[in-house]
């Protein structure tokens, strides 16, 4: 019996794809990890990918507590 190689596409889970602020480029599932804020400013945000949290020990935004 043929049987695929291919795992099948998790449904309702989106995967963010944008830029990665440590290794600076693109990457698939990049998550918030820092929001930096100013009293006046309009501060910001940086995303990393799954091999930069892994690399530098990064928490997603959402999972910390």
């Amino acid at each position: 019996m043929d049987e695929s190689t291919q795992t099948e596409p998790t449904t309702n889970s989106p995967v963010g794809y944008g830029w990665c602020s440590w290794h600076e480029n693109y990457a698939r599932g990049v998550r918030l990890v820092r929001i930096i804020e100013q009293g006046s400013g309009p501060g910001g945000s940086l995303f990393a990918c799954h091999s930069c949290r892994e690399a530098y020990g990064l928490v997603p935004v959402a999972d910390q507590p």
